[in-house]
């Protein structure tokens, strides 16, 4: 694309963002400040609407812009702001280590609303991010066993699982002591992939007592994650923020979009997609997979405990979203979000 076309488009995108309605020739000629005619403007946005980067709504003579377009526009034309120091330290604040996990991913959500006055989304990790400081089994009958799980602050699981034959407690000692000289430490999910792992890898050296401590450890820890990740979900804030995206005649989309939100599970697997990102992921109207969002943006970071992704935090908002300003505020809060987290681990 010539840099005319792009100097153009650009110029488009932001005075629709800006105003909100189709952008026309005179308008644009304006706003771009280029030496040339509107009939060479009126060629420059047929010829991109041509490529499905624009589009004329049925009402007007002006342009708007496709999703397509708007993600020429993120991906290689906006210009992201820095944050000022002010809202550096607002979010700092926001986010002190020193409050409960809980509170601070709500403040996340809560802050994330405010500075961006959209809708904000903060995934709650599930528990298999958790450490596991000790594991124990207790019998119970013949086929029956208690694991017992030792999570980071002093938090207990216990999951009862079954068994072929009948252990005593000798032997579950034993069990139990080598897990924890190899697991203990580490998070759920971690632990649960290394004794796989182990078992793989070291099948005829492992004696049957210490095979069977893999088999019970892998049971009592994979119905653990199982149940937790089912449990999981995020902060939510800023409902009220949806109403202005009903502008413009658009009152049919709100109860959609708030549909959307209803749907825990299809909002969580978007957030998924963002997990491995590396820093801001944004989605674009129909990216999303979800009909219901295909009038909004989703602007997407992974939150860290430790250096590992456990969670991503989103600001949702209109296509026509101020992409400048949500994009760095998202990237910072991950950021210091990731920090706070870590922070407070460290002292626990």
């Amino acid at each position: 694309m010539k840099n005319r076309d792009l100097i153009l488009m650009k110029s488009l995108i932001e005075s629709y963002v800006r105003e909100g309605h189709p952008v026309g020739s005179k308008a644009l000629l304006r706003s771009s400040h280029l030496s040339v005619s509107t009939a060479t403007i009126r060629n420059v946005m047929a010829d991109l609407e041509r490529q499905g980067l624009l589009l004329s709504p049925h009402t007007s003579a002006g342009r708007i812009p496709t999703t397509q377009g708007l993600r020429i526009f993120v991906d290689q034309l906006v210009q992201v702001k820095s944050l000022g120091d002010d809202t550096m330290e607002h979010l700092k604040h926001s986010l002190n280590p020193g409050q409960e996990t809980n509170t601070i991913l709500g403040n996340a959500s809560s802050v994330l609303s405010e500075m961006t006055r959209m809708a904000s989304l903060v995934q709650i990790p599930s528990k298999p991010f958790q450490k596991l400081e000790h594991i124990d089994f207790v019998p119970l009958s013949d086929n029956r066993i208690l694991v017992v799980l030792v999570l980071q602050n002093e938090e207990i699981q216990n999951r009862v699982i079954r068994v072929e034959r009948g252990y005593s407690r000798e032997e579950l000692s034993v069990m139990a002591n080598f897990l924890n000289h190899h697991i203990a430490g580490k998070d759920l999910n971690t632990a649960r992939e290394n004794l796989l792992q182990q078992m793989i890898n070291e099948q005829r050296q492992l004696d049957e007592l210490t095979r069977q401590a893999i088999k019970l450890a892998e049971q009592g820890l994979e119905t653990e994650s199982g149940a937790e990740n089912k449990g999981s979900g995020f902060h939510f804030s800023g409902q009220t923020n949806l109403v202005s995206m009903a502008t413009h005649g658009q009152l049919e989309n709100l109860e959609r979009i708030f549909q959307a939100f209803k749907q825990k599970q299809q909002i969580l697997s978007i957030l998924e997609r963002s997990l491995v990102a590396d820093g801001v992921k944004i989605f674009i109207g129909e990216e999303s997979g979800n009909q219901n969002l295909h009038d909004c943006s989703i602007v997407t970071a992974p939150y860290k405990l430790n250096g590992e992704s456990i969670g991503v935090l989103a600001v949702v908002g209109p296509t026509r979203m101020r992409y400048d300003k949500v994009i760095p505020i998202v990237d910072v809060t991950a950021k210091l979000l990731s920090n706070a987290l870590t922070m407070k681990s460290s002292v626990e």
